[in-house]
């Protein structure tokens, strides 16, 4: 009998713990929150390219398959999009103009430079005071091998709040699902 209660608290304890393990933190603003899958390269779809001539660099965005078959004209982007915007050098000549291809584009590099993410949760943002909140996103910023970056990231909040605010505080992916209809 006393076998028997003791294992019995035993499981008790087990699944109590199991439980905190999967209890998530509490949200903290920053960027921490965002972590960059391994995979994206191989899952996410590539929705647009665009070619940077002041910066000479080319930037590829990608979103995760989930919120982009959720993704709707006209409405904000599904809780649970990641963006990624992943930047490339742009092959220049001698004089360190871009080379175009045969369709008027940049010609890349090869390997990553830079690798910015944006990512959409509920409660995320709340922390941010009204002159840098962007709803419920958060931003991250990773070098090109995907290890994080310490950068601050005002420069982020500012712009996608004063400039998208009325697209869901984004560019190319609000333009793109408007193209979409």
């Amino acid at each position: 009998m006393r076998r028997i209660a003791i294992a019995a608290g035993a499981a008790l304890i087990g699944m109590a713990a199991l439980a905190a393990a999967q209890t998530p933190a509490p949200y903290a603003p920053g960027p921490h929150n965002i972590v960059l899958p391994p995979d994206w390269e191989a899952r996410f779809i590539r929705y647009a390219t665009v070619d940077k001539p002041d910066r000479r660099i080319i930037r590829h965005m990608y979103v995760n398959p989930d919120a982009y078959a959720a993704t709707r004209a006209g409405q904000p982007a599904p809780r649970g999009t990641l963006l990624i915007m992943a930047d490339t050098r742009a092959r220049l000549d001698a004089q360190g103009v871009p080379l175009l291809d045969t369709s008027g584009r940049f010609i890349p590099e090869p390997g990553w430079i830079a690798i910015g993410a944006q990512q959409k949760e509920a409660g995320w943002g709340e922390g941010y005071g009204a002159d840098q909140r962007n709803g419920e996103w958060e931003y991250a910023a990773f070098d090109g091998t995907g290890a994080r970056r310490n950068v601050p990231l005002a420069n982020c909040f500012g712009c996608h709040l004063g400039a998208r605010a009325g697209q869901d505080y984004t560019f190319t992916y609000w333009d793109h699902a408007e193209a979409r209809r």
